[in-house]
């Protein structure tokens, strides 16, 4: 199941990836989801928020959401999502990423793209609950390239069902080299903004760590990435944090069904983040390329977005052939 042909086809103004990315993040609304916080204390000391919603009906599937840089679990794309799983019978479990709640985290680290252990936390901690015989993953951007690692270091101990990674930027070098570019500076500075909102807090708590010119010296966010994330992280600086952190190495031993939706026209992307090659060499791993789409941008009629119908129907599918292949077993 490797490539897939995709029929998105969006009104004339969504062809243009620009307006695709800003509508979905600055004009879109999602109204009617009601979400239940819940606070995981974590093993290290630090906390992690989870943002519930459920379906109307009881049920034994959950879809863990995992939003992207400087997201959260209120963003328009993980609350749609919600939305739509909840309505077709699936509760689903939103991560906010360390910091990423509306509470700073404790410590002086916080996550970053290659950070599986909080997802691996959460997904045995839903176990635990003995409630859900199905786990579903749906990531986006950051969190879709966490998603895919985990999925990929776990390989067939992974306790999942299905996933779906949208706009995933698989290979972060090449990603970072998209967002220095001219024509990402919009986007570019507006993470800058509250990436280095957050680390001056972090700098008052923890002086010892990090000081005010290397926080003056920061222009791009790979000078944030060299100054915070690297180091915090345990990694040398960005180009070794972008090496490692990569989901793209990690594809092959994937086994669970998984559907990566990347636009060809997603301006955060490089050519390095569609891998053409891993999905034809993996069964497990199918690969849809729409030529329209933006980062995270696909709309959709009746408010809902091509991705969220999409990953419906993924799920579904593999349901249906999950029961399928058990009931020949049975017949057997």
């Amino acid at each position: 199941m490797p490539l897939i042909p995709s029929d998105y086809r969006p009104p004339f103004l969504f062809k243009n990836g620009h307006f695709s990315t800003i509508y979905a993040g600055l004009v879109r609304k999602i109204n009617g989801v009601l979400q239940r916080r819940e606070r995981l204390e974590l093993p290290d000391g630090d906390f992690l928020d989870l943002d519930w919603s459920e379906a109307n009906v009881p049920t034994n599937q959950v879809c863990i959401l995992l939003h992207g840089l400087e997201g959260s679990a209120q963003r328009h794309y993980i609350t749609g999502s919600a939305k739509i799983l909840n309505q077709r019978g699936i509760d689903a479990c939103a991560i906010n990423f360390r910091g990423c709640s509306g509470e700073p985290n404790r410590l002086y680290s916080s996550y970053h793209s290659g950070h599986t252990q909080d997802l691996e936390f959460v997904v045995h901690h839903i176990l635990k609950q003995n409630k859900y015989t199905t786990i579903f993953l749906k990531g986006f951007s950051l969190g879709a390239n966490v998603m895919l690692k985990y999925l990929g270091e776990k390989g067939a101990q992974a306790p999942v069902t299905a996933a779906v990674a949208v706009s995933v930027p698989c290979d972060l070098k090449s990603a970072c080299n998209q967002l220095l570019a001219r024509k990402n500076a919009l986007y570019s500075h507006r993470f800058k903004k509250t990436l280095l909102a957050k680390l001056k807090e972090k700098q008052q708590k923890f002086p010892d760590k990090l000081d005010n010119k290397a926080i003056e010296d920061i222009q791009t966010l790979k000078d944030f990435d060299d100054v915070y994330t690297g180091p915090a992280h345990g990694f040398k600086d960005a180009l070794d944090y972008y090496k490692k952190a990569s989901s793209k190495q990690f594809l092959q031993a994937i086994t669970v069904p998984t559907l990566i939706i990347n636009a060809a026209n997603d301006s955060f992307l490089g050519p390095e983040c569609y891998p053409y090659q891993e999905a034809e060499a993996n069964d497990n791993l199918s690969l849809e390329v729409p030529y329209f789409g933006g980062h995270v941008g696909f709309w959709g009629k009746n408010n809902i977005s091509y991705t969220e119908n999409r990953c419906i129907a993924f799920f579904t599918r593999v349901l249906a052939k999950q029961f399928c292949i058990l009931l020949v077993l049975s017949y057997f």
